[in-house]
């Protein structure tokens, strides 16, 4: 690797770990907050307008589930509050920290530490066991092999898996597709998870068995969790349930 390249690592390291410190140093309750977030599209000739003005504050160690009918916007608003996607206005702060003051590689570092993402349909890698897709996020890290492998295998017998480690994706059933993907959301240490529909695409009695889980998970590790459902059953084990629908959020 060239020395100026190393430089450039290095610097977007620096500032992603002072992005995390400011919000492990942050006091104020409120920890999650997202204020005057604006977000619109561009349809053919048209401007959709998904919500306008939109503010969301959130206290740490809270679980809330976020519902709402299709097309309203869920799914975008988790991807702005973790950093996926930007709002044409508005900021979202953890802890005292405003994410969107980051440039796109230092954003990317700092979502892979502080925020554990679960998509709707997973997004597991198939040519990879279950052990590799959770090692995944500490790879990219540039994480040392063996440590991410050591953290991954803890994370799966965490989520009752280490016997389906070396399974790959198409030999995994839906439950346990979705514990690797809870697995791959929590193996970097994160502080806050945010998942879109983690239970979506299962039977009823899968359904129940991962709600547990989640519910366990956020307790046991101190996690700020906001959860996208329609699922009533998880939304109803969560602390707030949040509507949102025409742009707006109402509890």
């Amino acid at each position: 690797m060239s020395e100026s390249k190393r430089t450039e690592n290095s610097k977007a390291n620096s500032q992603a770990e002072r992005a995390s410190l400011h919000c492990a140093r942050a006091g104020d309750e409120r920890f999650l907050r997202a204020e005057g977030l604006t977000k619109t599209y561009e349809s053919g000739r048209n401007r959709v307008t998904v919500f306008e003005e939109l503010s969301l504050r959130v206290d740490e160690g809270e679980m809330i589930a976020i519902v709402g009918p299709s097309g309203a916007g869920k799914s975008t608003l988790l991807h702005i509050l973790g950093g996926l996607d930007r709002p044409d206005r508005g900021s979202v702060k953890l802890g005292e920290f405003d994410i969107f003051k980051l440039g796109d590689v230092d954003l990317a570092r700092f979502r892979n530490k502080e925020i554990g993402f679960i998509f709707q349909f997973h997004h597991l890698l198939p040519e990879f066991t279950a052990l590799e897709n959770a090692m995944m996020p500490l790879l990219i890290n540039r994480s040392q092999k063996g440590a991410a492998k050591s953290r991954a295998e803890s994370v799966l017998e965490s989520v009752g898996l280490t016997s389906r480690a070396l399974h790959r994706p198409g030999e995994l059933s839906g439950g346990e597709q979705a514990r690797v993907a809870l697995a791959r959301a929590l193996v970097a240490g994160p502080r806050v998870l945010l998942a879109d529909e983690p239970t979506g695409d299962l039977d009823s009695k899968t359904s129940e068995s991962i709600h547990s889980l989640l519910k366990e998970i956020h307790r046991l590790q101190k996690l700020t969790s906001l959860i996208v459902t329609h699922n009533e059953r998880l939304a109803s084990i969560c602390d707030r349930v949040l509507h949102l629908e025409d742009g707006r959020l109402y509890t």
